[in-house]
């Protein structure tokens, strides 16, 4: 059994079955033994998966100009400043060198209060949630036990509070058997960033879906990822693996919206990217030194456009004026 494993049979074993969103939480975030906590690089073609942030220079490249166009609508404060969340290695680091960069983890770390762009890819995904399933005319939360040295689901109680008004809102539609992620960590973090952000954006790149799409996963969006392969048995070797939920882009604009902020787009990475190349035709991302490099940068731009380009999500929020 993993350290992380043994720390959760442990925990089960005193309290009895616990919600997904803590088993999560020790599985990702335990500082010893969480999978982001470990020391292993878990990027690129020797780790796990890819993001788009490891498609440089050409992604860096592109997002900064989009946040040059913030900086300007903002009226090119002084101030300005790019907090990134869930930063990694620090890959857009050199692309936004031209401000004040802030790497971010969950741990904090991030100024108090300030004006310019809080930077989000990757990131709500991997934020620790609750699971529920629809059952006989209502939600049941799913919890997790450990019986036979093994973790399984187990059926709970049905849901109250919160997260019975989360399913209400954006899982009214669901059907016998379905499951849904209640990510009620995920709005915590936008009442977080609503605080400290005085003016400015928050631009969020993501997998996920609205809450009229939720009919196309009826099974819920937990993976796990380990070496290049998404597995949909989340439980298993807890530590060793990322755990991923697809983001609500509903309740995560709605939330920001009661949070003071205001939709300025939402649409594709392809879209968001080809905005940001028009105005020299990607001249300046594909620009290299050697035909090899040239070529290189091609194939991150085709990658981004035509592969994580449809797949992922921009969302672009600002936060309003307070007059």
């Amino acid at each position: 059994m993993t350290p992380a494993g043994r720390l959760l049979a442990d925990e089960i074993a005193r309290t009895g079955p616990i919600p997904f969103h803590r088993f999560m939480e020790v599985a990702l975030y335990h500082p010893e033994h969480g999978y982001y906590r470990r020391g292993r690089d878990p990027f690129g073609k020797r780790g796990d998966y890819f993001t788009a942030e490891q498609l440089q220079p050409v992604f860096g490249a592109l997002i900064a100009t989009r946040v040059h166009w913030l900086w300007q609508e903002l009226g090119c404060p002084g101030d300005f400043v790019v907090v990134e969340l869930g930063a990694g290695r620090g890959e857009m680091a050199e692309a936004f060198s031209a401000f004040r960069y802030i790497p971010v983890e969950c741990g904090g770390g991030w100024p108090e209060r300030f004006c310019g762009v809080v930077f989000a890819n990757e990131f709500f995904d991997a934020l620790p949630v609750d699971v529920a399933v629809f059952r006989d005319g209502g939600f049941q939360e799913l919890r997790v036990d450990f019986r036979n040295g093994s973790f399984v689901w187990v059926e709970g109680q049905p849901l109250g509070g919160e997260a019975a008004a989360y399913v209400r809102r954006y899982a009214s539609a669901a059907g016998e058997g379905t499951r849904v992620e209640i990510p009620l960590e995920a709005l915590r973090w936008i009442e977080e960033i609503a605080r400290r952000l005085e003016r400015g954006f928050l631009f969020v790149l993501d997998y996920g879906y609205t809450s009229r799409e939720l009919a196309r996963f009826p099974e819920g969006t937990l993976l796990s990822y380990r070496r290049h392969c998404a597995l949909p048995d989340v439980l298993a070797d807890p530590g060793e693996r990322d755990i991923t939920a697809h983001v609500c882009f509903t309740a995560l604009e709605d939330h920001a919206a009661r949070n003071g902020f205001e939709r300025v787009a939402f649409e594709s990475l392809a879209q968001t990217l080809l905005a940001a190349g028009r105005r020299d035709e990607f001249a300046s991302v594909l620009a290299a030194a050697t035909p090899a490099e040239s070529l290189w940068r091609r194939l991150q731009l085709k990658t981004l456009l035509f592969g994580m380009g449809e797949s992922y999500r921009a969302l672009l929020l600002r936060k309003r004026s307070v007059q």
